[in-house]
Order: structure tokens, then sequence, then C-alpha cells
């Protein structure tokens, strides 16, 4: 009597999608020398800013908060700490969205670019991480380059300035990318080439444009750029990638929640499964989420097929519909097909006199 319950929670996590996306949460991990072991600050206005912090580790706080998120959790550690092992284990069963370490020096990043992938790979943590001058090829990894970046009379390196980008992106809707987004405060930046500024989104690389009058972000990319039969390009792009990790966080916890260890394996109850699911991505093409008629989970009669014959199931003269019907046992077997909607990017006219 569970799956009813199922379809209802679905449908209620579709219909809050864009609301959710918009307001997204961003963890700093910071050292200051004001702390003796690991604590955890939660803010979302800058007058809720800990007055205990140093003013360096005050300013990142406020740069991501300019670009509103939904909070930003700061995980603050000793700053002669060697690395950032406490803070990493600390976030391990720490809800967040987007991270950055603003601050981190070079040889610290390598073990952030590795903790990342693991929890994304292997721990099935779905978040983005943005931080300086790492080719780290991964989705999951903001690589961001602009340098030398000129606030007033301040002047941020890309690690300070990873705090205020992961700001923006986490207070951005999953309808809007963030190509082309304006960081109203930066005066000056280092001047880029057309040429040389494709040459480096190409490369994976986020970085900031001056178009002779703004400073922008040049187009929303992650750092991936070597592409699989698995991960294809719209991995590439921070949008996209926001909405797959929604749509893969809605559907794993909504199963947890309300499935596994409450239903019957039945292929009824299978079935009203895949219509809870379905039901969800009907509801985010109604939100523009997702491209409409072109999403669809069903059983995975392959993975099926291969399933019973190895627990002695005689399966090869079976029809697809009996291999649908068969009892799996403890195990569910679903494809799923999903095309989220990218924002306009590029645009090409012709135009005839």
């Amino acid at each position: 009597m569970g799956l009813p319950s199922v379809l209802i929670e679905f449908q209620s996590r579709a219909a809050t999608v864009m609301q959710r996306g918009a307001v997204g949460a961003v963890a700093l991990i910071l050292k200051d020398e004001h702390v003796t072991g690991v604590i955890e600050y939660k803010v979302a206005d800058i007058s809720e800013v800990p007055s205990e912090l140093n003013s360096t580790n005050k300013d990142y706080v406020k740069q991501a908060l300019l670009g509103s998120p939904k909070e930003v959790k700061m995980i603050v550690i000793k700053s002669d700490a060697p690395d950032y092992a406490e803070a990493l284990q600390y976030l391990e069963t720490t809800p967040f969205n987007f991270l950055a370490v603003p601050g981190i020096e070079t040889a610290d990043v390598p073990a952030l670019v590795a903790w990342v992938k693991t929890m994304r790979d292997a721990k099935e943590r779905k978040f983005i991480a943005v931080l300086p001058n790492i080719a780290a090829d991964h989705e999951g990894i903001v690589n961001f380059t602009t340098g030398e970046i000129k606030v007033g009379e301040r002047v941020y390196t890309s690690s300070q300035f990873t705090a205020r980008i992961a700001g923006l992106l986490a207070g951005l809707p999953l309808n809007a990318a963030p190509t082309f987004r304006t960081l109203h405060e930066v005066t000056d930046i280092p001047k880029l080439t057309k040429q040389e500024a494709d040459e480096r989104i190409d490369a994976g690389e986020l970085i900031l444009y001056h178009d002779g009058e703004k400073v922008k972000i040049a187009r929303g990319v992650t750092s991936l750029v070597t592409t699989t039969e698995d991960k294809g390009a719209d991995w590439k792009k921070i949008k996209l990638v926001r909405i797959l990790d929604m749509i893969y966080q809605d559907v794993k916890s909504t199963i947890e929640d309300h499935y596994i260890g409450s239903v019957q394996n039945s292929y009824e109850n299978k079935l009203l499964l895949l219509s809870a699911i379905n039901a969800y991505y009907e509801g985010l093409e109604l939100e523009n989420i997702l491209d409409r008629g072109k999403n669809r989970c069903e059983i995975d009669v392959q993975e099926q097929k291969l399933y019973l014959k190895s627990i002695g199931e005689p399966v090869d003269d079976w029809t697809e519909q009996m291999i649908k019907e068969a009892n799996t046992r403890d195990k569910v077997f679903l494809f799923s097909s999903v095309r989220p909607l990218d924002a306009i990017e590029d645009v090409k006219v012709k135009v005839n006199l």
C-alpha cells in the first residue's frame, strides 16, 4: 500500500522543481584562526555572517551571498590545519549543491578533485565543486581560471573568487544557464580575444569575459572535455548537469523513502512505480525543464533477462512480456531516458539585402 504515496511525492517534487532549483545551497570550506576544531555556520543573509570570522572569510561569505543562494554553509577549520580532510569528512553527510574552497592553494586542489569524484561516482552524492585552475575533466568540477579580478580597489585571484561563482550558480533557476551572467561589481579582468576565450572554453574552463562594457561569464561549462557513450556533451554544461543531478536525487530519495523494503516486488507494483516516475517526468516537462515527449522510464528487459538467466530461468524461449512479468526476487531493473532542455546560447542570423 505504499506506492500511491510514491506518486504523490513525485508529483510534489515536480511541482516545486523551479523553487527548489532556484535556491541551491552553497558549502564553503574556510580556515580561520578563531576556531580550534570543525564548526559549521549557516547563513541566508549578509546580516547573519558570523562576527567571529576574520575579515577575509567574512568577505568570502558575502561574495557567495551576492548570488542569492538559499543558504551558505560554512565548514570552518583551524587556520593551521595541514589539509582539508576534517572538513571533507564533515561534508560527507551534509546536504549542499555547490562547493567552493576560496583561497585554496594550488597544491591542495588535486585532493579536492579526487574527493569530489569519489563522492559523485562511488558514494552517489551529486553536487558541483568550483575549484581554481584544475583541468579535472569531470562534470562535477567547474574549472574556474580567470585571475586578477578587480572589484573596486581589490584584486582577487581565481581561487579567492570561487565563492562568488559558486553562489551565483546556486542562485540560478533551473531554466537559466550561467552563460553571459553579468558580475556587476567586477570592474576589470585581463582582456581576452574571442579566439582566446573560445580555446579556453573548449578546454573546459569557466572564464569571465569583458565584452567592452561589462564583465560576464563567457559560457557555463564544467571541466568535462572527454565525452563517452555514458557521458556525452550534455555533461559539459552546468545547467544540464544541475537538472540531471536533481532528477537523480529526486528519484533515488523518493524510492528509498517510499518503496524499498515497503512494497512487494510484483509486476503490478513495478508498473505503478514506473507510472509514478513517468508522472514526475511529465511534471518536469510542464515546467520546461525537460523536452516534452522525450522522457520515459520502463523495465530494462535486457538487464532483467540477464538476471533471470543467472538464477537459472530458461528465458531464451520467453517472450518480452514474459520476461517483464517474471519474478525477479528483490531486484528491480529499470531503464530511463531523459532529455533536459538547454538555454539558448548560440544564435545564427542570416540577413539578406
